[in-house]
């Protein structure tokens, strides 16, 4: 067995803090309160596929692994022990060996064990066992998981895959009790974690406590955590400037917003990043006349990704295949590559192809294509559904506005119960084995669209399987090329936002390639 040097800790190289307390003495005690844009459809994480969830109720948990919340960039370099106080690969790199905390309990009292982890997993990989599994695609690979010993436990996987343990980390890869119903995960949640669950009122707000028992020493320096449901983003903003909330929510603050929070709260401490979520076309394949590849391909032609960006981030923002683009990401396409891409060139030209589609499926000026466009209703997803609404219109599409509660949009764009719309996606890790598998895959549940190619899959698995990392980029590119040339799923945009804090909240480190994983908060304090 070969043991990782790294796997008792890092130095954070270039972490983005909101307000370091290094210079200062923590402080214990004070109650955190953060704004949340909706409420989420439930608190069980392996349940749900926004941040919407795993933001309030990241901090519940443990897992086996996670990158280092006091690190900006997550990558496998990141990766510290949670639950896990070491971990081992075998020689051919498909077994992973796990020695776990001793004395760790949940919630209620009860030891946490290696048959807690074997739980988890099959929680996540049987489809009987949860109401759904958004991210039961990046288990592909698993073989099994078996218990030596309440505090060894190995996960077995079918072939070699360098980056599984990033899977392991994310924010959406909590560690659940096997002895707790799935159901009363959703309502009355128990962890191992920093906090305890105290109550989740729909429209209102989430509220946690601090766990006095917590196994790791010292931590949580916070009494609690209380999210505020607050639905409108103008008034999310000002009562974050009129110094009513401690933090925004994560990703909130658009880039013309960011300018008034700085004119008007000087001293907030804001971070303004890549959030690794794309702004995306989702098309019904399945669904009359959206079946017809035609109509797709002119959809995707008439989209002008730059008037986006000018728009909504005052030209800030980036292109984007599937992965996220550097410099922020490590996997993404270059401008370069996305020139020679289908619709990312001449917009006019392009524009003219898909009306001769168009034409061609037996629509034009005198019989335009009437359509729903459906989205999230939250700002971030409505804002630039009113962009595509207007860019659909040269090609002879119609579309009319649908706002859906986020409680009822997942469950309509998971069952396919929409024929057009536009989403965000967000990649809980920057790797292709995130995205790719979650997005793309053959029967994916976050695959919205139902696109399924077994060719694309079977070079999905290939690069997983890959260890020359030069090798595997070159892999990856030509796969994110074949899937926008492939009219899989039109990338529209790679989002940028910030996130802000008062300067009392101290030691909270803003991830720079993911919003998914740095909410444990068992770090942070308040200085006041």
């Amino acid at each position: 067995m070969k043991i990782p040097t790294r796997c008792l800790g890092l130095v954070a190289a270039a972490a983005i803090v909101l307000a370091s307390g290094a210079s200062v003495a923590q402080k214990s005690g004070g109650v955190l309160k953060m704004q949340l844009m909706d409420t989420p459809p439930s608190a069980s994480i392996h349940e749900e596929g926004t941040v919407s969830a795993v933001v309030p109720f990241m901090g519940l948990f443990n897992n086996l692994v996670m990158f280092d919340q006091n690190v900006a960039r997550n990558s496998l370099e990141s990766i510290v022990p949670d639950l896990a106080t070491s971990w081992a690969w075998s020689d051919d790199g498909k077994r992973l060996a796990f020695k776990l905390h001793q004395g760790v309990k949940w919630h209620d009292g009860k030891p946490f064990t290696a048959k807690d982890v074997a739980c988890t997993f099959d929680f996540l990989t049987d489809p009987e066992k949860l109401r759904r599994s958004p991210r039961a695609a990046w288990w592909w690979n698993l073989e099994k998981v078996t218990v030596e010993s309440d505090v060894d436990v190995t996960i077995h996987l079918k072939h070699r895959q360098p980056a599984f343990l990033a899977l392991l980390a994310s924010g959406y890869t909590p560690v659940y009790p096997c002895h707790i119903p799935t159901a009363d995960m959703r309502r009355k949640p128990v962890g191992t974690g920093p906090f305890k669950f105290v109550e989740f009122k729909m429209n209102e707000g989430i509220k946690l406590t601090r766990n006095p028992d917590y196994w790791k020493p010292g931590r949580p320096y916070l009494d609690g955590i209380e999210f505020t449901i607050i639905p409108d983003r103008s008034t999310r903003m000002l009562s974050f400037i009129a110094g009513k909330f401690d933090m925004t929510f994560v990703a909130d603050v658009s880039v013309p917003l960011l300018k008034t929070v700085r004119k008007d709260a000087p001293n907030a401490q804001c971070v303004l990043r890549a959030t690794g979520v794309s702004t995306n076309l989702i098309v019904n394949r399945e669904k009359p006349p959206f079946d017809d590849p035609r109509i797709r391909r002119a959809m995707a032609l008439t989209l002008d990704r730059q008037a986006f960006i000018d728009i909504l981030e005052e030209g800030q923002g980036r292109m984007s295949g599937a992965l996220l683009p550097p410099p922020d990401g490590v996997w993404g396409l270059t401008p370069e590559m996305l020139k020679s891409i289908i619709g990312y060139g001449d917009v006019a030209k392009a524009r003219e192809e898909g009306r001769a589609l168009m034409k061609e499926a037996g629509y034009g000026p005198d019989k335009r294509l009437k359509v729903k466009v459906s989205t999230r209703n939250i700002a971030t997803f409505r804002d630039p559904a009113v962009i595509l609404i207007d860019q659909l219109k040269p090609i002879w599409i119609d579309g009319e506005l649908e706002v859906i509660d986020t409680a009822v949009y997942y469950n309509r764009v998971f069952k396919k119960d929409y024929a057009v719309a536009l989403n965000l996606t967000g990649s809980a890790v920057d790797d292709p084995d995130v995205t790719l598998f979650e997005g793309y895959a053959c029967g994916s549940l976050r695959n919205y669209n139902g696109y399924c190619n077994p060719k694309m899959t079977a070079l999905f698995e290939a690069q997983s399987q890959e260890v020359d990392q030069k090798k595997r980029k070159q892999m990856v590119w030509e796969i994110d090329r074949l899937l926008q040339e492939d009219i899989a799923r039109p990338i529209i945009r790679n989002g940028l936002a910030a996130s802000c804090a008062q300067p009392h909240v101290k030691n909270l480190t803003i991830q720079t390639n993911s919003i998914y994983n740095g909410w444990r908060f068992e770090d942070v304090w308040l200085d006041r």
